[in-house]
């Protein structure tokens, strides 16, 4: 899954120019149960079969040993709602541990035990983590220096202050009677700012009001 990902486009480039790393455990291999089992119906019941902590805790023992002060991020529904910021912030960490659920989740002592962090993409519920973990490590690589061919692609992403991107146009001009804001065809860069900047602000309070109040809020 992560492979055939990983082998496209900007991330593929910035894998064979050895900005980004990306290696694989499956926990299976630290079973040592005779059929490699990593799950185990629940203690006191409940449905569903919840990840072993054993399995998982030599795995990421096994990193640590190679790799001391590893990051270590447990992906699950209940975690922490990933975000921008916290991208920017990974971007700087030498190793990250990514750590994906199955089944019911894990085993919380295994979370207790090793997690520097626990992570949620959303509220919803995957079948497992590691369409998760896709997503932090493309958000997290993209603010590795030199990932991106032009670095100012980041200047002005949506959620850097609690706004969303302002609208982008290109050519035609004219798409079927909709037309590019005359002002930025008139080369005035001081005056195309502010109209970004209002686009920006009536984009967020019509799509994420919640955002817009972040942003006011900040503004004070």
């Amino acid at each position: 899954m992560f492979e055939s990902y990983f082998e496209e486009s900007i991330l593929s480039r910035a894998k064979e120019s050895k900005l980004i790393e990306l290696n694989f455990l499956n926990p299976r291999d630290f079973s040592k149960n005779r059929h490699k089992k990593v799950d185990e119906y629940q203690v006191g019941g409940g449905a569903g079969l919840v990840m072993l902590p054993e399995p998982i805790d030599r795995a990421i023992r096994n990193i640590k040993e190679k790799n001391e002060g590893a990051h270590t991020i447990f992906l699950t529904p209940s975690g922490k709602t990933f975000t921008q910021k916290d991208a920017i912030r990974l971007a700087s960490k030498e190793h990250l541990i990514l750590v994906c659920g199955r089944y019911e989740g894990f085993d919380e002592r295994a979370i207790e035990l090793h997690a520097d962090e626990v992570f949620s993409i959303g509220d919803y519920i995957l079948t497992g983590g590691e369409l998760a973990a896709m997503v932090v490590c493309d958000a997290v690589s993209r603010h590795i220096k030199g990932v991106l061919g032009n670095e100012d692609s980041l200047e002005g992403e949506s959620f850097e202050s609690a706004l969303l991107e302002a609208p982008t146009f290109t050519k035609p001009n004219d798409f079927n009677g909709n037309c590019v804001p005359s002002e930025f065809l008139k080369g005035n860069h001081g005056k195309i700012a502010g109209l970004k900047k209002s686009m920006s602000l009536n984009k967020t309070k019509f799509y994420r009001p919640d955002l817009y109040e972040r942003y006011l809020k900040d503004k004070g």
